[in-house]
């Protein structure tokens, strides 16, 4: 993903459709609710998103371009004192036809079950996967926040988290985002009051992460938060606001930190890009996927949430300048993609961003049974898991 052109946030919105003109106007009146159901009937008219389809046999992981380090190991079974050498992540393969017998990268058999946490923000319910052997040692934890329309059973099959998190030995909890609070299930990435620490829906999802992380035996330095378009700026949010709490931070289809502070912002920021949200990033390690086709979230947005790394830029988190190598490649038969990658002087990873080429708004090497995927594209679940192992391994 090349570095954004700031000037291109001040292109002309003459352009937007009558109906993101009248959201405008009732939010300007207060009018709220209806606005907010208006702009998400807007945006499923015009998502790049492919409809949930008949399930076909998957793409196979794209091939490596880069170095990875040899026979990796299983990334949970480790007790704490383990040796950091042991921190790496083993990613299934995905080469298996769909006529085989499920496995353990398809058939999860671990326990899937639900509760609920409250602050005085709110409750917000949540899907907890915890593998059949997750043995006693200190476990990673991945946080994974839907996208609007989704919930946390939809999100789960699209991604197939589960799969991976049981064949590699991680928790993993799905927030649900409650129709009261948005009746399109989107979390509120847009509103100023859900962008803060303390307040708001991130303290609801942090809330639900340090309840999952002392039930479950979690390693506090390896919790991570991922998420899908509203869920991915959510992702970002989270990862800006509680460095503290979260390792990495997986953007698919999302939007920089502080690009809209209300609905017409928000209109505008998915449209164009935000307005210079990525000045208030943390550093935290990022990955990023974006399709180059995507209509709903312009891929202007995954930039802006890559410019921290940029080498050289005025954004550039201060003491960590980045080093950056661009691969090109293709899933077999499927979509081609350009990977950057971005490391300090020392090798540690700081950031990757993904461009998948002819994709929409959609999760990429995702699965048809969970909407908004793209079974074509690049394992975008894999590379985050794997992403985030590296992550930890260079900590540790």
């Amino acid at each position: 993903m090349p570095s954004y052109d700031a000037n291109a946030q001040h292109e002309a919105d003459a352009g937007m459709p009558d109906s993101m003109r009248e959201a405008t106007r009732l939010t300007r009146a207060g009018r709220l609710t209806e606005a907010t159901a208006l702009i998400q009937r807007t945006l499923a008219n015009r998502s790049g998103g492919p409809a949930p389809a008949r399930p076909a046999e998957r793409s196979p992981r794209p091939a490596e371009e880069s170095p990875r380090p040899p026979a990796p190991l299983r990334w949970l079974r480790r007790h704490q004192h383990a040796p950091a050498s042991t921190q790496t992540i083993t990613v299934p393969s995905r080469t298996r036809p769909a006529s085989q017998p499920p496995d353990a990268t398809t058939a999860p058999a671990g326990r899937f079950t639900t509760a609920s946490h409250s602050n005085r923000a709110g409750t917000r319910s949540y899907k907890l996967y915890v593998p059949r052997d997750a043995g006693s040692g200190p476990k990673p934890l991945i946080v994974m926040l839907h996208g609007c329309s989704q919930h946390a059973d939809d999100f789960a099959a699209g991604t197939r988290m589960n799969a991976l998190a049981e064949a590699s030995g991680f928790v993993v909890v799905y927030p649900q985002q409650s129709d009261r609070a948005n009746p399109s299930r989107c979390w509120n990435w847009f509103k100023a009051d859900d962008q803060v620490r303390d307040g708001g829906e991130p303290s609801i999802i942090a809330g639900i992460t340090r309840e999952v992380a002392a039930a479950h035996g979690v390693d506090d330095r390896r919790i991570y938060v991922a998420g899908m378009s509203a869920g991915a700026a959510m992702a970002v949010i989270m990862g800006s606001t509680h460095p503290d709490l979260y390792a990495g931070v997986g953007v698919h289809s999302g939007l920089a930190y502080g690009a809209a502070s209300d609905l017409p912002s928000a209109l505008r920021a998915m449209k164009q890009g935000g307005a210079g949200g990525a000045r208030r990033a943390s550093g935290t390690p990022t990955i990023v996927f974006h399709g180059d086709k995507d209509q709903t979230v312009h891929r202007r947005n995954g930039e802006q949430v890559l410019a921290p790394w940029t080498s050289g830029g005025a954004q550039s988190v201060p003491g960590r300048r980045a080093l950056v190598t661009v691969h090109e490649g293709r899933v077999p038969a499927g979509r081609s993609y350009t990977r950057y990658v971005y490391r300090d002087g020392d090798g540690r990873p700081l950031a990757e961003g993904w461009s998948v080429h002819g994709m929409g708004h959609a999760w990429s090497g995702g699965d048809a049974a969970g909407s908004y995927t793209d079974p074509t594209g690049p394992d975008a679940s894999a590379e985050i898991v794997r992403f985030f192992g590296e992550v930890a391994a260079q900590r540790s």
